[in-house]
């Protein structure tokens, strides 16, 4: 079994860099063999191409509006049977621009199927141009991480230890 946890965000769009600041506390500590943390950012095809090695699993980290209260967490399990067109299929393709949904498109393009998805999602409060997380999703950061360790341990089958 092999689990990809995937962080995407724009550090330069204040709240949008939360599934960034994710990662950079989960490798702040081992992870359970079987699980790759990656900090993929903006790059989107590079998830994508990624994702084409096989994984069991995918959990992506990301700040996505779904309707709560800033700050909340919320673990996603999204429907891939609705998926927009591929950005590939259309024209030119922003390598820096891809969104989760889109990645996700151009996988299917590519004739791949995601492996099962899971989302860690964060409500944000602010995605204005600006550096740094508003302080309800900056408080968001650890329950994420924590939600992450007890996801990759149903995952992998294995006990995961808190770190405190």
């Amino acid at each position: 079994m092999t689990v990809l946890v995937a962080g995407v965000g724009n550090i330069f769009l204040r709240d949008d860099g939360f599934g960034v600041e994710v990662i950079k506390q989960l490798m702040a500590h081992p992870v359970p063999e079987g699980a790759k943390v990656v900090d993929f950012g903006i790059r989107g095809v590079h998830l994508a191409y990624e994702l084409m090695d096989g994984y069991d699993a995918l959990v992506l980290v990301d700040a996505a509006p779904h309707g709560q209260v800033p700050g909340t967490v919320s673990l996603l399990e999204p429907n891939f049977e609705t998926l927009p067109e591929s950005p590939a299929s259309g024209g030119l393709l922003d390598a820096h621009g891809m969104e989760p949904t889109s990645v996700f498109s151009l996988l299917q393009s590519l004739g791949e199927t995601p492996a099962k998805t899971l989302i860690v999602a964060c409500q944000p409060a602010d995605t204005d141009d600006g550096i740094g997380l508003s302080d309800p999703v900056a408080a968001a950061v650890e329950p994420a991480v924590e939600l992450i360790r007890t996801v990759l341990a149903e995952e992998l089958g294995l006990q995961v230890a808190k770190e405190h």
